[in-house]
């Protein structure tokens, strides 16, 4: 049980690092759907399409060798060369980019249609953040989750202290004569938000320069090769990955019709926020365990912990989807503050179980990484793409946003059933399926009647969630005993 007492220590500290900072960025949700902050609902819309692409170009940028420095850090005895391998390789591919972007911005910015001002102020924005994947990775590997936490806060403090500036103090200080008068430019919001993030990833890498001054800059062209061919599927799979988490705001922009399709995107991106809660705790999972599920590769029996570690997994998430679920009504008009945003709310349960089935399948992927398959996660994902894409390009001209929501749930549920499959035949892990589907079927099927058939009637749906949780308490009670007492 140390070994799990360790996961949930780290598990802890970087959930401040990832929930604390997110909640915070909770702010920024509100904040851009308050009216008057911007123009109107297709205004967020174009904001998401922007990141849609920041996710698909961070994949890209870090070509799968975080994952690969963890594998290699833990297992090559040689960690200098690992380091220097890993940060050299990184610095050249983000100086590569960083290079032609700037060179053929004006021809990105024309095919997909958004204009160069932002496309220049993405290209720093992904440098940076591109810079620190290793240093951060770096840290996780070295067991230093505070410096880790302390920084992911720092930058996101920053990003959201300047949004907050910009979008509604700067306004009112810019009057005749004053300093921040020729700072402020109507009709600038978009800009201001991107400059933001800019200035926070800035920070953020100046905070991480140490590590490149005291490193030993050692290149291994054999072990880089080594690392590649493992981290090359990892790519794939992450380029997936992302059409499956981001794609449908590019697809419903270009399937929709124009006078529609940025006022849809807007509406579905506020409200797919709400399962912020589920996507925060699934995160913070993920950065506890990937280390951990590396580091005890070796021990005896990690399978027993292995499934453990799933089991606490379904039984947390599934009181977090039906906590989210029945106060839904509750946290809308906190999270989105406009009813102009609220039409697409019929997505909220759909998106939650989705990213549950993401935070299953982060648990279950642990087999292809230790076993060094990481093509079978490149093959799940492109699975989970495919679906996604398909059921996209079917429905959205009918369904819109609400056919985007169903091909998210899809694909993520293929992805889990797929990994467990080929996980049995590889590295058999001896999960309680029992108890795994009790809590699933459950919390699933509660939070649908609940939501579909009860919406906002209280004492039903705070019945739904007393029973489930005391379902939890009395299944995990001797479990949780065994970890956490002295």
């Amino acid at each position: 049980m140390s070994g799990l007492k360790t996961l949930f220590k780290q598990t802890f500290i970087y959930g401040l690092a990832t929930v604390l900072p997110r909640m915070l960025s909770f702010i920024l949700v509100p904040l851009y759907t308050t009216k008057g902050v911007l123009s109107s609902v297709a205004e967020y819309g174009k904001i998401n399409i922007i990141f849609s692409y920041f996710v698909l170009f961070n994949v890209v940028l870090a070509y799968g060798l975080e994952t690969a420095f963890f594998r290699f850090f833990n297992k090559d005895e040689d960690k200098d060369a690992v380091i220097g391998t890993s940060a050299i390789s990184l610095i050249i591919s983000s100086f590569g980019f960083f290079i032609l972007a700037l060179i053929f911005q004006n021809e990105i910015a024309g095919y997909i249609d958004i204009h160069v001002k932002y496309i220049n102020l993405v290209i720093w924005i992904l440098l940076f953040d591109a810079l620190v994947i290793i240093p951060f990775a770096w840290l996780r590997a070295t067991q230093r989750p505070m410096r880790y936490a302390v920084i992911k806060i720092c930058n996101v403090v920053i990003n959201i202290g300047l949004n907050l500036f910009f979008l509604l103090a700067l306004k009112k200080l810019a009057v005749n004569g004053s300093v921040f008068e020729s700072i402020y430019k109507p009709n600038f919001e978009i800009s201001y938000i991107f400059i933001a993030n800019l200035v926070a990833s800035g920070v953020t890498l100046l905070l991480m320069s140490s590590f490149y001054l005291k490193i030993k800059y050692v290149f291994n062209t054999d072990l880089w090769k080594t690392m590649m061919r493992y981290a090359f599927p990892v790519l794939v799979a992450g380029v997936a990955f992302s059409i499956n988490e981001t794609f449908d705001r590019i697809l419903l922009k270009e399937l929709l019709p124009a006078n529609v399709a940025e006022t849809d995107i807007g509406m579905y991106a506020a409200c797919y926020k709400i399962s912020l809660f589920m996507t925060l705790f699934a995160t913070a999972y993920r950065l506890g365990i990937e280390p951990f599920f590396f580091s005890h590769a070796k021990s005896e029996n990690p399978q027993k912990n292995y499934a453990k570690i799933l089991e606490f997994f379904v039984a947390f998430g599934s009181v977090i989807l039906l906590f989210v679920v029945v106060f839904a009504d509750v946290l809308k008009p906190i999270i989105v503050r406009s009813e102009a945003y609220w039409e697409a709310m019929w997505v909220v349960p759909i998106i939650l179980i989705a990213n549950f089935c993401l935070g299953i399948y982060h648990n279950l992927s642990v087999w292809y990484k230790i076993t060094d398959k990481t093509k079978f996660g490149a093959y799940i994902s492109i699975a989970g793409a495919v679906v996604t894409l398909v059921i996209n390009f079917m429905f959205i001209k009918a369904y819109s946003y609400k056919a985007s929501a169903v091909a998210t749930l899809a694909a993520y549920a293929i992805m889990v059933l797929l990994s467990y499959y080929y996980g049995r035949k590889y590295y058999p892990i001896p999960y309680n399926l029992k108890k795994i589907g009790m809590y699933l079927t459950l919390s699933i099927g509660l939070s649908v009647v609940s939501f579909y058939q009860f919406r906002a009637n209280y004492m039903v749906g705070i019945s739904m969630l007393i029973v489930f949780l005391g379902i939890v308490f009395v299944s995990e009670k001797n479990e949780l005993k065994k970890i956490f007492k002295k």
